[in-house]
Order: structure tokens, then C-alpha cells, then sequence
């Protein structure tokens, strides 16, 4: 493969103003930039790499729309997501423009370097096309590379320097009626880059449909954690003392390989479940499955919850994950293994979509800064308000299915390394929330903040319990916010 470095500066800050000599399409305005100008060289911050391979979106027609990929919102003018067998593409698919122009409708905080991958279509003449950037949030751009010449329908990787010093954002603009592809646009660049990578948990109500009495169990393949030791799942304590004891029927261990949870027989759900996450987990190798089916691993004599024992459209609930499925992308077991209704609970579902969405997309966007997350979910009491009202619990059968009055979520905050339990001390970063299982709850996380302790005294579980006492009582007592009834 050809691959061909375009060392073209667009970058910011300085007191002498320039203007890019290429030429924009005629419906831009040039944007005046400004060259680098040196200053004492500062430790930089951990770098990131993120590439948008195309192939979460669904667009198959020229005309103008927005469409969600997996780094953001892009607006596609007289292009396409194309998967034809003219299309030129690393997987599925890959970008198509005929006479317009794809572009980020998104920011970018920090970008060194961007390389992308292109082709012409088919047997399409030879094609123009031009990279630009903005740094006025889409107003006006300015040329980054020179005009390029697609000539071969192999993907050609270039690379084009920018060291941004601002948030950007970056448009390909076609030139000519001879359509071209583009894929693998990968962003290199320092600190955070201010976007969360992944599709979202939750987009749209739970409507979804499985065969009701389908049951199974897990394959672990080897990107589950390890069992104990560094980024195992239950490094920082069994808050409960759960074991894997029948006589335990309400606490209940069950470890699923991508996470391990205390599971409530009288309340056919969990009462915790505690998984580790790093950039490793949410890899974007496996899409989200919709999977949803009954464990196969309880004891016989138990009620498994099967897949629409309570669904959307009767009792107004989502099927809340606890271990989210956007933590566990990383392969088909790792994603599969969360769709079990063993990580379930009833969850309202604007708790569920919008205020626990907000808050698992930004633990996932710490883990892509370089951060390891340790995670620990779990809910309590009984009776929850969502879309069709109060419920304290669902009826499936002779059984009965309990809805959480309250759910919450402790994450502990670290960064990558080894050594894990003993680089915690008094001031590594813990978040605790806490949030009534209601439908009208606010869709801000951070209204949710209460201290671990709290959690503790609601639930009577031992949290942190790995911890060194002192450490443990300092992280557990930390209040970072004001305690939303």
C-alpha cells in the first residue's frame, strides 16, 4: 500500500495571521490561521488515537443527511455509506462521494495528525478530492492538503500534520462527478479529545424482540479479565460476602467472566455486579447484539428471567443493563454475555437512556485518556415510576420480578498501570451516584453525586473492602457533591 505524508501546518496561536494559498470550494469562505510559534517545551499530555472505519452508520442515497458514526455526527452531501462491491473499504463499508462533501459536525480537542485511507469507485475516472479544516466550529475552513489525485482503486493512505492547538473540526470535499472512497480516518493527538467513542447504550426505547424462552450461558474468550489480580473483576472487595452457595440464594455469586454480580433469587435480579474497564473492553470489534435470553446457569429448582418476562410496551421499563453492553465491545462472547437477563433490572426508561447513558458514556471516555475504571453497580428497595406508571414489581408466572426503588454506581478511577490495589490512596479519584428509579428523573448525572459511605448505609454492603482501612474511610467519606434526595 502506498502511503504518503502530507506535512501540511494548520496550526493555531500565534501573532502573525496566514491564509492558506489552496483554493476552497466555491460556497466557503478561506479561514485566516495562524503559524506555530515555539515556546518552552511542556510534558505533554497522554496521547489518544481514534479511527472512524464507517461502519456503525446506515446511509444508501446522494442526498444531503446526517448520519451517527461511532466518533460523532457527520453531514454527508451528495455521499453515501457504500458497500457495493465497487466500493473500496478496509471492512463492510466505507464512505462514497460523488460531487460533495462529508464533514465532522462535531469538535476535536488536541489533534496532531490525520491519516486517511481512499480510492476511486469502481471504474470511475481518475478523482480530486480535499481535506480542510475549521476552527470556528463549522462557520468557515481552510485548506489543509493540497488538491489530491486519486488514480487507483487500491486504498491509499495519507497523512497530513495539523498540531491543533483549538477544537476543530475536518470536511473532505470532492471535487469532480468521479466518485471516490473514503475510510479509516484516524485522529492522532494529545489530552482529551472531547468526544466519546461508541455507539450510545441506549438510543431508542427497549422495543426489541427475541424469542422469549431461550436460555443460555457464557463463552469466555481470552479479552475477559482475569480472574484475580490486576483488572480482575472483583479486585476491590465482594461488597456483600456473596458466595456461590445455594443456601445463598439471595446473595448468590455468579462469576460471567466479563463481570461478576451477587444475584437475589426472591428478587430475580441482581444486587450488584462489578466489572473492570479499560480502552480494551470497548474496542468496537463486536456491535451491539440485542441478544437478550434467560441464564442457564442458575440452579434448577430457581425462576430464570426470561427475555420478555417484562417488556416495554406493558409495564413502561427497560431492560436495564447493569455492566453495560458498550463496556463489553471488545468481541462477541464479551457483548453476548451482557444481554443475559441475569444483569438485568426494571429501569425507567429515561434513567436508563439518558442519565445512566450520560454517565456510562463518560466513564468510557476515561478509559479512552489513558484511565482504568473499576466499576460496581447495584440497586435497592422496591417500587420504581417508569413510562406507564408505579410498579414494585412484574409479574411473570408465579413469579415476581422486582423494581428497584433506587440504583447506583460506584467507579473507581485510575491510571493505566500495574500494581492497581496499591496505587490507590486518599486522593485517587472515586465517583459514587445514586438515582430514584423514575421517569422524570434529570437526564444530569452530577445532581446524582453522594459519597460511597452513603451507599453503604443504604444498602449495608462493605465497599472498597480491599483497601487498606484508613485509605478505604478517606475515598468513602469524600463528598464531591451536594446529595440529590
Amino acid at each position: 500500500m502506498l502511503f504518503r505524508k502530507y506535512l501540511y501546518a494548520a496550526i493555531f496561536i500565534c501573532l502573525i495571521t496566514f491564509s492558506c494559498t489552496n483554493t476552497p470550494p466555491a460556497q466557503q469562505r478561506t479561514n485566516t490561521i495562524q503559524p506555530f510559534v515555539s515556546t518552552p517545551a511542556i510534558p505533554e499530555a497522554p496521547s489518544y488515537t481514534i479511527t472512524e472505519g464507517f461502519e456503525e452508520g446506515k446511509k444508501t442515497k446522494y442526498t444531503p443527511g446526517d448520519v451517527k458514526l461511532i466518533t460523532g455526527t457527520w453531514k454527508f452531501n451528495n455521499a453515501l455509506l457504500g458497500d457495493k462491491d465497487g466500493d473500496r473499504k478496509t471492512q463492510l463499508q466505507s464512505a462514497r462521494l460523488r460531487s460533495g462533501y462529508i464533514a465532522m459536525n462535531f469538535d476535536l480537542a488536541g489533534v496532531k495528525q490525520i491519516s486517511i485511507k481512499h480510492a476511486k469507485y469502481g471504474d470511475d475516472p481518475d478523482s480530486k478530492w480535499q481535506l480542510y479544516i475549521s476552527v470556528d466550529s463549522g462557520i468557515t475552513y481552510a485548506a489543509v492538503s493540497p488538491l489530491i489525485i486519486d488514480t487507483d482503486t487500491v486504498l491509499t493512505t495519507d497523512s497530513f500534520a495539523v498540531n491543533a492547538s483549538v477544537k476543530s473540526r475536518f470536511k473532505i470535499v470532492k471535487k469532480g462527478t468521479a466518485r471516490i472512497n473514503i475510510d479509516d480516518i484516524t485522529f492522532k493527538g494529545n489530552g482529551d479529545a472531547g468526544i466519546i467513542i461508541g455507539v450510545p447504550e441506549a438510543q431508542t426505547p427497549d422495543t426489541v424482540k427475541v424469542p422469549s424462552g431461550a436460555k443460555r450461558g457464557v463463552t469466555i474468550g481470552a479479552d475477559a479479565p482475569p480472574l484475580t489480580g490486576d483488572n480482575s473483576n472483583l479486585l476491590f472487595g465482594n461488597p456483600s460476602g456473596a458466595q456461590p452457595v445455594v443456601a445463598m440464594a439471595d446473595n448468590y455469586l455468579i462469576d460471567m467472566g466479563y463481570y461478576i454480580e451477587s444475584y437475589n433469587n426472591s428478587k430475580a435480579g441482581p444486587n450488584w455486579v462489578s466489572w473492570h474497564l479499560d480502552a480494551g473492553n470497548i474496542s468496537n470489534t463486536a456491535s451491539r447484539l440485542n441478544n437478550f435470553a434467560a441464564f442457564n446457569g442458575l440452579p434448577d429448582s430457581w425462576f430464570a428471567v426470561k427475555s420478555n418476562s417484562y417488556t416495554y410496551s406493558t409495564y413502561g421499563f427497560d431492560r436495564g443493563h447493569n455492566c453495560p453492553s458498550a463496556d463489553r465491545s471488545s468481541s462477541v462472547n464479551a457483548n453476548s454475555a451482557t444481554f443475559l437477563m441475569t444483569n438485568m433490572i426494571p429501569q425507567a426508561p429515561n434513567n436508563n437512556q439518558e442519565t445512566w447513558g450520560n454517565f456510562e458514556d463518560y466513564l468510557r471516555s476515561l478509559a479512552l485518556q489513558g484511565n482504568e475504571v473499576y466499576i460496581i453497580m447495584g440497586s435497592y428497595g422496591s417500587g420504581g415510576i417508569g413510562a406507564k406508571g408505579y410498579f414494585s414489581n412484574i409479574t411473570s408466572g408465579q413469579y415476581k420480578i422486582n423494581v428497584p426503588a433506587y440504583i447506583w454506581k460506584v467507579a473507581l478511577i485510575i491510571s493505566n498501570g500495574t500494581n492497581d490495589l496499591s496505587r490507590v490512596n486518599k486522593s485517587t479519584r472515586v465517583i459514587a451516584i445514586n438515582t430514584p428509579n423514575k421517569n422524570d428523573i434529570n437526564n444530569e448525572w452530577k445532581l446524582y453525586q453522594v459519597t460511597v459511605r452513603q451507599i453503604e448505609l443504604a444498602t449495608g454492603y462493605n465497599l472498597l473492602s480491599n483497601l487498606p482501612q484508613p485509605i478505604q474511610d478517606a475515598l468513602e467519606q469524600n463528598k464531591r457533591a451536594t446529595v440529590f434526595p
